[in-house]
């Protein structure tokens, strides 16, 4: 993947972000010659129609031009018609109705990343929800050829799908921009202690998508876009800085939708849903984030069971006045120091970034001087939280 970076830099800060360096990225042309089997551009996005997709004779081909457009090219591509069947669409979206009929009637509140918690009509974890709700609604959606295309390109074989359900009501606000998962949910502090060649890494791990279960004209808010933003390497440690937003606001393109679209984006486009400005239209999107197979650990490891065991041990350590660094790669060593992944709906952002990890919990446990039961305690609860 090309990207912008200072040479020979093993490590990025805020100091390295460069709002022309940025602009110069960004500022550049797609070109439909270089896309042979895109049917078209619109503001620098490329429009795939599904069926041609379908019927391709040059599948390899195919995949590697989706590669390019989604590394090296406008980091976007909107399929068009790739649920064919508008019924299959609809089914869902009443199992989404339903769900959020629940959450409702419950007084549950899902938190937000990016968006104020309460905003929008959120459901986490809908590909798990909507499978038990409705077996066969979920398996006809899924079964879709253009999802398993695009994720089998970016990805590879063996990759895991997750969603979640985003609906903005009339009036309701949009997001501020952002870049995605993995190092976009993530403080500045926390990215900026990741080497540079990890923030190359992290886009590769991840496809984002949505397909719209309704028409959303632009009014309605459809998710604004900067193509070309994925290149720059310093971008996550770029889209929170004022000038970075600001240029996003100006420069943003914003297509509208069809329902049964379907949108692919590199995670690291800068990137942010839209405020619904009609009177009418609930828009209601489905969030797929499909994952690496190489996005997990070889060995199942009881982390909560390893950190019990050592804590007593750290806790003496400290008191004998060890340096932090000791502490710190113990901790490593045994807790999971990554929140993710998480059942949100129980164990929701922290900020509007990430819910604290069993790392976190033991730090505090080692600074705060907690007894073993108490942080026992802690740990299974937050182990609870997270299950589905």
């Amino acid at each position: 993947m090309s990207v912008a970076s200072a040479p020979g830099r093993a490590w990025l800060s805020e100091q390295d972000c460069d709002l022309d360096a940025f602009r110069a990225l960004t500022d550049r042309t797609t070109r439909l010659a270089d896309h042979p089997h895109a049917a078209a551009v619109r503001d620098d996005v490329l429009l795939y129609d599904a069926e041609r997709l379908r019927t391709a004779g040059d599948q390899d081909g195919l995949r590697a031009e989706l590669v390019r457009a989604l590394a090296d090219g406008p980091g976007i591509v909107v399929v068009q018609g790739a649920f064919l069947d508008p019924v299959v669409v609809d089914r869902l979206t009443a199992v989404f109705d339903a769900l959020i009929a629940e959450q409702h009637a419950s007084g549950a509140a899902a938190g937000d990343h990016f968006a104020r918690p309460g905003a929008n009509d959120r459901v986490w974890n809908a590909l798990e929800k909507a499978a038990l709700y409705d077996p066969e609604a979920f398996a006809d959606y899924y079964a879709n050829d253009i999802l398993a295309l695009v994720s089998s390109a970016w990805l590879g074989p063996g990759y895991q799908v997750t969603s979640q359900v985003n609906v903005v009501n009339p009036g309701g606000a949009g997001q501020t921009v952002h870049r995605d998962y993995h190092l976009g949910f993530l403080s500045n502090a926390v990215a900026s202690a990741y080497p540079a060649h990890v923030h190359r890494l992290s886009p590769v791990l991840t496809l984002q998508g949505a397909v719209a279960h309704c028409d959303m004209p632009v009014e309605s808010g459809p998710t604004l876009y900067l193509p070309y933003s994925q290149l720059y390497e310093p971008g996550y440690l770029a889209w929170r800085l004022p000038e970075f937003q600001a240029y996003f606001e100006e420069h943003h393109v914003q297509l509208p939708l069809a329902k049964g679209d379907a949108v692919f984006f590199n995670p690291a486009l800068f990137h942010a849903a839209g405020s619904n400005r009609t009177a009418g239209v609930r828009r209601t999107a489905n969030l797929l984030q499909v994952s690496s197979a190489f996005g997990r650990a070889m060995e199942t490891v009881d982390r909560e069971a390893v950190a019990n065991a050592v804590f007593p041990v750290l806790l003496r350590r400290a008191a004998q006045g060890v340096e932090q660094a000791w502490l710190e790669h113990v901790i490593a060593a045994s807790a999971e120091g990554y929140p993710f992944p998480t059942n949100l709906d129980s164990d929701p952002p922290v900020d509007g970034l990430a819910p604290p990890s069993q790392a976190d919990l033991v730090r505090r446990a080692v600074r705060e001087g907690w007894d073993p039961e108490l942080l026992r305690a802690r740990l299974r609860a937050g182990a609870e939280r997270r299950e589905s």
